[in-house]
This record gives C-alpha cells, sequence and structure tokens, in this order.
C-alpha cells in the first residue's frame, strides 16, 4: 500500500461477458428472491408450527439460516457488478466478506453433520431417539457448530489482514474467496496456506467422513431390516439430507479440486463452480425439504389453501 491510499481488489463477472449484463442480473435477482422466499418461509413455518418443534426441524431451520447467511455474503458484490458495473472493492469490505462466505459454509457443513447424527439415532436407534436427541442437546450441538464456524476462520481473515499485495489485484470470482486472495499476496504465504488446509480439513474434511461413516451404518441397518416397505420407508427419511449433503459437498469438492490443479482450465469453469458452490444450495434446500418432507409439504399446502 502506498501512502493513504486504500487497497483496492477488482472483482471479475462472468468471463467473456459485459460487467453490465441484464439478462445475467435478472436471472441472479430472481434466484436471491427465491432463496430469500424459501428460507424465510421455512423458518417461519417451524417457528409457528408447533407439531414442528422436533430436533429434525431445529436442525433444518439452522441449515436455513446457516444458506441465508451464505447467500446474503455474497448478494451485494454479485449485484454490485452487474446491475451497477461496480467492480471495485475494499481490502477491509472484501476481508469481511471473506470471513462471512467462509464461516457460513463450515457452519453449513457442520448442520449437515449433525442431520446426519440424527438420521443415524433415528434409524439405528428409534427408541431411544427421544432421549437422546432433546431440544436442550439441539441447541447446545447449534451453538457448538455455529462457534466453530466463527472461531476456526477467523485466524484466516486475521493472518491475510497484513500480508503485502504487489500484483494486479484482480480476483477471478464476483466475491472474495481466501484461495483467491491469497495468490495475489507477494511474499510468504506458507503458513496462510498451512492453517487454510488446516482449517478446510478440521471443518469440511472431517466432516464429509463423519458424514460418510453415518451413512454407513444406517445403510447397514436399513439392510438387516426384513419388510422390503419398511427398508423403503426407512431410506425415504434419508433422502432430503442426502440431496442437501450432494448439493453442498459436489460443487465444493469441484472447487477445490479445479484450485488446485485445474490451473489450465479455462476461466469460465472456476466462476461457475464457485457460483454453484454459494449459490444453489440456498436456493434448493428448501425446495427439496418441502417437496420430500411430508410435514412441510402438507404445511405449506395449508397455507395456500388458507390464502
Amino acid at each position: 500500500r502506498t501512502g493513504s491510499s486504500p487497497l483496492i481488489f477488482i472483482l471479475t463477472g462472468i468471463p467473456s461477458l459485459p460487467t453490465s449484463s441484464y439478462w445475467m442480473a435478472l436471472p441472479l435477482c430472481c434466484l436471491y428472491l427465491l432463496m430469500l422466499l424459501g428460507n424465510c418461509t421455512l423458518l417461519w413455518m417451524i417457528k409457528t408450527d408447533h407439531s414442528l418443534h422436533t430436533p429434525m426441524y431445529y436442525l433444518l431451520s439452522m441449515l436455513s439460516v446457516a444458506d441465508l447467511g451464505l447467500s446474503l455474503s455474497t448478494l451485494p458484490t454479485m449485484l454490485a457488478i452487474f446491475w451497477f458495473e461496480s467492480t471495485s472493492l475494499r481490502f477491509e469490505a472484501c476481508i469481511v466478506q471473506m470471513y462471512f462466505i467462509h464461516s457460513f459454509s463450515a457452519i453449513e457443513s457442520g448442520v449437515l453433520v449433525a442431520m446426519a447424527f440424527d438420521r443415524f439415532v433415528a434409524i439405528c436407534y428409534p427408541l431411544r431417539y427421544a432421549s437422546v436427541l432433546t431440544s436442550s442437546l439441539i441447541m447446545k450441538v447449534g451453538g457448538a457448530i455455529f462457534m466453530r464456524g466463527i472461531c476456526v476462520v477467523l485466524p484466516v481473515a486475521l493472518l491475510i489482514k497484513n500480508m503485502p499485495f504487489c500484483r494486479p489485484r484482480v480476483l477471478s470470482h464476483s466475491f472474495c474467496l481466501h484461495q483467491d486472495m491469497l495468490r495475489l499476496v507477494c511474499g510468504d504465504v506458507r503458513v496462510n496456506s498451512l492453517y487454510g488446509l488446516t482449517a478446510v480439513i478440521v471443518t469440511k474434511g472431517l466432516d464429509s467422513l463423519t458424514i460418510l461413516l453415518s451413512y454407513m451404518m444406517i445403510i447397514r441397518a436399513i439392510l438387516s431390516i426384513v419388510s422390503q416397505e419398511a427398508q423403503a420407508k426407512a431410506f425415504s427419511t434419508c433422502i432430503s439430507h442426502l440431496c442437501a449433503v450432494l448439493i453442498f459437498y459436489i460443487p465444493l469438492i469441484g472447487l477445490s479440486i479445479i484450485h488446485r490443479f485445474g490451473k489450465h482450465l479455462p476461466p469460465l469453469t472456476h466462476t461457475l463452480l464457485a457460483d454453484a458452490y454459494l449459490l444453489v444450495p440456498p436456493v434448493l434446500n428448501p425446495l427439496v425439504y418441502s417437496w420430500k418432507t411430508k410435514q412441510i409439504r402438507r404445511r405449506f399446502l395449508i397455507l395456500l389453501c388458507q390464502r
């Protein structure tokens, strides 16, 4: 940084498209409105319907909060680029956005683990479900998940805050990500890279392994059921959660692989995967749970009939 002039980053929209692209801005606005409507409606239904005050739906409300946080973290810069051709972002604002994106991503990953444990107890130990997964335990687990997301990502922001940026400060996406900012640092980034990798392993790495282990035990329990009808019913209770896991982890894994090994790929590939990772789960999760969960679908139909 020279003198007192602020450090500015330049955000990139979609490669090969003009910065101000209304045919991209309108679908983006529709996606954000759909995300807000879906998640807020889900939260409102869970809050107002006492039959939904169970561990499964408390966890679903936490997932909606994480989805809202993830989407609202990207909303300002995405709309600024495509509506107003505003591609510049101050360094401090970039750090804040990066922090919230990675924090809410870690929180969502933790909530998916808690939901996998919920399904594991419901299928493998159905008689002990109510005594094991009490409301107070769910609140404590939720608090621990949110604290983990907040604390694990904080050193990432603090470490990169004092790094020198002396290369062209053009980021690859419409928002700030740690890996993207790190490649613009002119200095030793070994500590930043090592801690960033550790944070990913401690959160999403362990989380994905825990979810995989949970479903291995769930599948074993389902296969031990004699009745095929009972097997299908037990498995159907997991479909919504499985869809949420795949929607979240497939773009995340793809983005991680491309950042590490896909530097030769066209920039559009990086952009689309990053956008899918941050925009698709918050939009699809409410739709998946509304479609596959009988209680939410029934409650939604009642609301429509009342109107």
